[in-house]
């Protein structure tokens, strides 16, 4: 029989199928904005999985903004699911990762360049309270989320470079799924902060090449995340 014009059929893995079954729990629950999850060890237990695969499911649920996970506070629902497309939304998310990845590295590579050569005393003043902030809340047992944030925001602010600042807010929401993603590795805030401390000294020692170098090294480890390792 011929199967030519039949489409492959692609298989649902497992964390996909988890992020389902929560969304259904939490909608059958009738939980609302605001509202917490339950902690990570019980929610397991009641679905009857890993923690490995649970945190996979959350962290893909996080990056489509169905929940916020919050360092001290847990797992919170940023919006009702509804009848979102929660499997589909998750494919669309790791189908496009690879392209913003390219495009962080080619437009970050450049910012830390111009960052090397352009900075202020006030610019490298930002870099640092950056790193600080992204520190404690490492330190604290969190991801620094928001600090690695602030810091690519001020090397892209010490760049000096208007189109570039624009090109980079444009693309914001879909760096912080990449952003979650990365930093939500196991051992990877630590790792993270590791790297943003090598780009911040290259950009006051005002190597361009140096900081052109420690920014790509750093979103070649950004793109070594369990989804695309996962394969499609």
């Amino acid at each position: 029989m011929s199967t030519s014009g039949m489409s492959r059929l692609t298989r649902t893995r497992l964390y996909e199928q988890v992020a389902e079954q929560i969304t259904t729990w939490i909608d059958e629950n009738g939980l609302t904005a605001g509202d917490r999850l339950p902690p990570e060890r019980e929610l397991a237990q009641r679905l009857g999985v890993s923690r490995a695969t649970l945190s996979q499911a959350l962290v893909a649920l996080e990056v489509i903004g169905v929940v916020t996970v919050r360092h001290g506070d847990g797992t919170v629902l940023a919006e009702s699911s509804g009848q979102r497309r929660i499997v589909e939304a998750i494919r669309a998310h790791a189908h496009r990762l690879p392209e913003i990845i390219e495009t962080r590295d080619a437009l970050e590579t450049k910012i830390a360049a111009l960052a090397a050569t352009r900075h202020t005393p006030d610019d490298l003043a930002r870099i640092d309270e950056a790193l600080d902030d992204m520190q404690r809340d490492v330190e604290a047992g969190g991801r620094g989320v928001e600090g690695d944030e602030r810091f690519h925001g001020a090397v892209t602010a010490a760049a000096h470079s208007l189109l570039l600042a624009r090109l980079m807010d444009e693309i914001r929401d879909l760096v912080r799924e990449t952003r979650i993603e990365s930093l939500s590795q196991p051992g990877r805030p630590v790792d993270s902060l590791a790297h943003h401390r090598a780009i911040a000294e290259a950009i006051r020692s005002g190597n361009p090449d140096a900081a052109a170098a420690a920014m790509h090294a750093h979103v070649v480890m950004v793109s070594d995340v369990a989804v695309l390792r996962d394969g499609s």
